[in-house]
Order: C-alpha cells, then structure tokens, then sequence
C-alpha cells in the first residue's frame, strides 16, 4: 500500500517548510506504518490560509453558481465511493479501526457531500415588504470566507463530511487539519479533490499536532473554525480564537453519556445497543452510552446478559484488516495507558469489575470490554470519559431517580432510553440534558438531523440544516421606497 505523507494546499502536494514530520505506527502490532508524515508549522497554515483566501476572493470558485458547486460536490462524492477500500484501509491501518467501520465512515462522507450538494442552490433569504414606513426590507446568507476544521482522530472521514461539506456548500473555502494520529486516508483525499475538479485553494488538507492546531484557531485570516475532540483541546481552541480574531468557533466535545433501560423495555434489543453498539470502535466513540442505568426489577437479568455478551465480545478482538474482526486496538499507546490506568484505579477502589479488565493480546493495544458493576458516583471511572470499552452499570427505582442520575454531570453529548411506552420516552427525552437522544436505539448519524451537545459536550452543530447555518454570514439590507 502506499501513502501521501506532504501537505496538500493549492491542489498541490508540498513538503512542509517547517522541516518538522512524524511517524505513524500500526497498533495492532506496534509496526511502522510510514515515517516522514509532514506537519505543518507557522509557513504552512499562512500559505494555505493564502490559497484559501486567493481562491475564495478571486479564483475561479468565487465566479462558480451554486449549481456549479453542487455538481463539484457530487463528482467528489462519486470518486470517494470508487476509492472506499483504499481510504478505509488507510485509515485503518493508522488508527486501528475494524475495516468493515472504517468503510463506514468513509461511505458516511460522500453521503454528506451529496445532502450538502443539494442545499447549495436552495439557500434562501428573507424579504419583508414595506409596510407604513415605505422601507422594502432583504435579509441574505452568504459564506464567510476561509474556515478551518480540526478533527479527532476516531472518525476521520465523518468529520470530513460534516465540516467541509456544508462550508463549501454554502460557497466557503477550507483547511481541513486531521489529528497527527490518522492522518493517511485525509491526504489520500487530496488527488480526488483535483480529479473532481476543484479550483486550487478550494479545499486544503494539512497534517500535526496541537500546534498546528493551535495556528489555525489563531490564524487571523480564518473567520470559522469547527472542533472535534476533547473538553480540555476545546477550551483552548475557543480561547486561540478569542484572543485572535473573534472568530466563528464550533465544538463537539466528548461525553458520558447515559442509557436508561426501564423495566417494560425489549430486553434482547437493549441488551445488543449496550454491548455491540457501546463497543463499536472499542467504545472510542464521543457520543458513547457509557453509562448505563437499568431499573432494579430487571438489573439481575440484565447485568447477566451484559456480562455474557461481553465475554463472547472478548472473542472478537483481532487484525483490523480482518474482515471478521469486530474489536480492533485503541488508537495508540497514549490511549491504551489511559484507558488501562483508569481500570487500574478502579481495582485500587474495589470496584466490583465484573467482566474483562485486562489487556486483550499480547501485542497491540487491545484491551478487553470491560463491565463494572454499581460504581460509587464518586469514582473517575463513573464520572470521566474514558474513550475506551469500559461500560459502568448502575440502578434505579424510579423515572425521575434516572433522570436525576443521568443529567447528573458536567456532560451533555447523547443519551437513550429502552421503553415501550412512547409517552414516557418522550417524557424522559425532554428532560434529559443532552443534544441527542435515541429511543430504543443507539441515536445514529443522519445527515438531515443537527449533531452536537450541551453543557461541556460543546456547542454549535454540525449535519442538518443547522451544521449549514453554521458557514453562512447573514446580512440585513434597507431600502427607502
């Protein structure tokens, strides 16, 4: 297999002038993947921040009708299909993502370049007619201009569709920055941006760390910015951005988010949504239900089946390139010690873990789906987000103890509720504090419903009309009749 390690900015593949580059390791089994990925310093972002100005205030794309952008955006979309197995092999063998997940969430990308290609030439206004005041009134959306995207690394291709798609959409050009971490399949997109035929500027993808980051969320040429990735990342994306230039910011944080399981529930639909759905990507998933909350007249039952499919789970750990492998490796030794020092902690509390806590092979960064039983709500495995397939069990007596339980965090990204009653369900949706809410179901994404979180879960959103809204200025015109 071969691998773009250079910055694509102007529809060109260019080293970085900072000189600077780093290594991407498998970790399945801890092998080199490619050394010498670029990354982007200070140079770098200016010169794409330029190509993305150039291209947005003169170039060709500034002249394009919607419909022009639209008919781009399908083409790249046809071309991302074409080149699935390649791009989810690249992102596989990065960040250790089963390949059948990993052609997922490159799928999941071209469907939201087609949904945001369909919103291009509908972009309304609004016009008010004059009334006494003989004043004709217009309000219009336009772009903003350059934006920039920071993703995580857990669903690269996601965030590809959810960002650039509707900017570009709405008539933005953008810089696109994927975590030092799976880096490969983003840059493989540049050739496809060009056979698509993007002008040069339109779209450019640069490669780093925090500190690429960190340039974008300060450049002062860029009016956008949308996050993906932790509380503590966020914090200072958003503070880059106010110090700087004000600039537009959007984040979508982390979680810990809550299941409700009531006693009137499907017990065999609840039980899969909260093993196989908890642990899709080995539970290094932001909206993740990892905390789950099963009324005490079922707990017993309940738990049971959970450890049980848990143990079967355990047998599935594998190569991520396996086509039957359902649990690949955490994405790297950093996240392996964090998850494997949480669970650690744990056996210093006493903490009744039921099921697995240990590392899954002797190579690679497995760990084994772990189940801890009726945590104290004191204790970090109960009240951090761990990012790993670790899943704690607590029980209640009443609705309004499961919703108390639930909204009781600094959170607020997902949530789900297992009830055969659609008026409770909808009752306990209401209140629950959380952006998105699935009822007998794991909430999945769709590209026409908002996707994001309240409290420290973030704010803005991305998909649906609303992740439009996001990249469009609004302006209000007065005309004396």
């Amino acid at each position: 297999m071969s691998y773009q390690t250079k910055l694509f900015i102007n529809n060109e593949f260019v080293s970085s002038k900072s000189g600077e580059s780093f290594d991407i390791y498998n970790p399945a089994d801890e092998s080199l993947v490619v050394k010498g990925v670029q990354a982007a310093g200070p140079e770098d972002v200016d010169a794409a921040v330029d190509a993305a100005t150039a291209a947005f205030k003169t170039g060709p794309w500034s002249t394009y009708s919607a419909s022009k952008r639209a008919e781009l955006m399908l083409k790249l979309a046809d071309l991302i299909d074409a080149n699935t197995e390649r791009l989810a092999q690249l992102e596989s063998v990065a960040m250790g993502q089963p390949i059948f997940l990993a052609r997922m969430g490159v799928s999941a990308a071209s469907a939201f370049f087609r949904y945001y290609a369909g919103y291009a030439d509908k972009i309304p206004g609004q016009v008010f007619p004059e009334d006494q005041d003989g004043v004709y009134k217009i309000v219009q959306y336009g772009p903003l201009g350059v934006c920039a995207g920071i993703a995580a690394w857990n669903f690269t291709f996601v965030y590809v569709g959810w960002k650039i798609a509707p900017a570009i959409a709405a008539g933005n050009t953008f810089i696109f920055k994927s975590s030092e971490k799976s880096p490969l399949g983003v840059l493989a997109l540049g050739e496809l941006v060009v056979e698509a035929g993007f002008p040069p500027g339109v779209i450019n993808f640069v490669s780093g760390g925090g500190s690429t980051g960190q340039l974008l969320a300060s450049h002062m040429k860029i009016a956008k910015i949308a996050f993906t990735g932790s509380v503590l990342v966020g914090r200072k994306v958003q503070e880059a951005a106010t110090k700087s230039n004000l600039k537009r910011v959007s984040l979508e944080l982390g979680g810990k988010s809550a299941s409700l399981i009531f006693e009137d529930a499907d017990l065999e639909n609840a039980l899969t949504a909260n093993s196989q759905s908890f642990l899709i990507n080995s539970g290094q998933v932001c909206a993740a239900l990892s905390r789950v909350f099963v009324q005490e007249t079922i707990a017993p039952a309940f738990i049971e089946g959970l450890k049980t499919r848990f143990q079967t789970f355990a047998h599935t750990l594998g190569d991520p390139l396996d086509q039957k492998t359902f649990l690949g490796p955490l994405v790297d030794r950093a996240q392996f010690d964090r998850v494997m020092g949480f669970i650690a902690e744990g056996r210093k509390e006493n903490l009744n873990i039921a099921v697995g806590g240990n590392r899954g092979r002797d190579k690679g960064f497995f760990v084994e789906p772990t189940l801890i039983v009726d945590p104290p709500l004191s204790s970090k495995l109960y009240t951090d987000e761990i990012f790993g397939p670790v899943l704690v069990v607590k029980t209640f007596k009443t609705e309004e103890e499961a919703v108390e339980l639930a909204n009781d965090t600094s959170y607020g990204l997902g949530a789900a509720v297992y009830t055969k009653d659609i008026a409770r369900a909808l009752r306990v949706s209401k209140k629950l504090e959380s952006g998105v809410v699935g009822i007998n179901m794991v909430y999945q994404i769709y590209p026409q419903l908002p996707f994001g979180g309240v409290k420290q879960s973030g704010y803005g959103r991305e998909s649906g009309e609303e992740g439009l809204r996001e990249y469009l200025e609004m302006k209000s015109i007065a005309i004396k009749m």
